[in-house]
């Protein structure tokens, strides 16, 4: 193994946030000085790193752009050949301390990241796929754990004919995923009102097994119609239904206007032409 970085980090932000896990039994937050973790690149598969959090009484939380994990020890797969980087939080009773980013040199990508086929269905590769809202059915409502067999799996994805309530007919913008040395999304989203566009772009990281899509930076999920205040996250999104032409992308309604409860709003898209 290559160890890029273990022991102490002098070097280092203090932040302040509120962790979600429990801080009960933890310690105070820790000095500087204290702060004692590990990151380790695999030798012969230099796209996975082992991360290790050595301090006492805290938590750890490890953020690689691609991916999130609270785990003191895990190993992260970066994917991509180039550079990367990983920064690592101590949360304590008393409140968290971030080190400085650790950078990450891969020299080669990992030759089985992308071989689930959803891969290329969202993305279409290299080469990318632009999705645009599918105005012959843009959108609709599911339960929480649909399309699973049990549980809360009602859905409804209604046509748009005789139900042009639940949006305006027209352009709201578009979504481009590629893989062009990083998991790049760009989305282009039309304003309620009117016509004016904004274009952000960022990285996605997607896990095929639970079917779940992050957008990072300051892209969000781009949707149609006035849903907006009804959902508090539009940047974690369920991967509902993937074809080489057609997507149908989920994020939880979990402050609805109308004081409905929890539920997933759906918006179905084509590849655009």
């Amino acid at each position: 193994m290559t160890n890029i970085t273990k022991g102490i980090l002098a070097s280092l932000l203090v932040i302040s946030c509120t962790p979600e896990e429990d801080r009960t039994g933890l310690g105070d937050r820790p000095d500087a000085s204290a702060l004692d973790f590990s990151v380790t690149q695999i030798e012969g598969e230099a796209y996975k790193v082992i991360v290790e959090n050595n301090t006492p009484e805290t938590l750890a939380y490890w953020d690689y752009r691609l991916g999130t994990s609270n785990k003191n020890k895990d190993t992260i797969n970066l994917r991509f050949a180039g550079e990367h980087q990983v920064t690592f939080t101590a949360f304590a009773g008393g409140g968290s301390v971030s080190a400085e980013p650790v950078p990450i040199t891969v020299p080669y990508e990992d030759p089985e990241a992308f071989a689930d086929p959803q891969w290329e269905m969202i993305t279409g590769g290299v080469e990318g796929k632009t999705w645009v809202l599918d105005m012959e059915s843009p959108m609709g409502w599911a339960g929480l754990d649909y399309p699973d067999p049990d549980g809360d799996n009602w859905a409804w994805f209604p046509d748009y004919a005789g139900n042009e309530w639940v949006m305006e007919n027209k352009n709201w913008g578009e979504m481009t995923f590629d893989l062009n040395g990083a998991p790049n999304i760009t989305v282009t989203q039309t304003e309620l009102e009117g016509s004016t566009q904004t274009t952000e772009s960022a990285w996605f990281s997607f896990d095929p097994d639970n079917r779940s899509l992050r957008f990072l930076g300051d892209v969000e999920l781009l949707y149609g119609g006035d849903y907006y205040p009804d959902v508090s996250n539009w940047q974690n999104i369920k991967v509902i239904e993937v074809s080489e032409n057609s997507m149908r992308l989920g994020v939880l309604r979990d402050q609805d206007r109308n004081g409905e409860g929890d539920a997933r709003i759906v918006f179905h898209y084509k590849v655009r032409k």
